[in-house]
This record gives structure tokens, C-alpha cells and sequence, in this order.
């Protein structure tokens, strides 16, 4: 299993002094095992569309959105 490269870096803002820059479908299963929030709808997509990428069914592109759209569901996205 190959990591696959985001088009652009996910910024997420944990806490005022936590930035996390999320560059990857790796970094983002990693960031999301890792998610101190709510596990909510886009979190469950964001995970699958991560685990998808790394399987080579879906494009890494999609795996960044569905982690844009987790961290604006968690209110985190920088």
C-alpha cells in the first residue's frame, strides 16, 4: 500500500498552540485516529475515502475534500 499525496495540505487547528498539516491519505487516517472530536457523518466518510485512497479506489483529490469536510464539520479547518 502506497501513500497518496494530497493535491494541497489540509491545515487543521487542534488547539491555539496545535496546527496539524495533514499532506496525505496516510497522514490523514493517522490525524483521524487521532481526532479529539466528535465522530459525525463527514469523519466516517473522510476515514472510508482515506482508506480508499491508500487502496487505490479512489483519488487522492477526494480523500483531501472528505478532510476539508471533517475538519469543518469539527469546526478545526484552518
Amino acid at each position: 500500500m502506497n501513500d497518496k499525496i494530497f493535491p494541497r495540505p489540509v491545515h487543521l487547528k487542534f488547539a491555539p498552540e496545535r496546527v496539524r498539516v495533514v499532506r496525505s491519505a496516510w497522514e490523514g487516517l493517522e490525524c483521524l485516529g487521532d481526532w479529539p472530536f466528535g465522530h459525525g457523518r463527514r469523519y466516517r466518510a473522510a476515514l472510508r475515502s482515506c482508506r480508499d485512497a491508500l487502496d487505490g479506489w479512489a483519488p487522492p483529490a477526494k480523500a483531501m475534500r472528505a478532510m476539508i469536510d471533517a475538519a469543518r464539520e469539527a469546526h478545526i479547518l484552518q
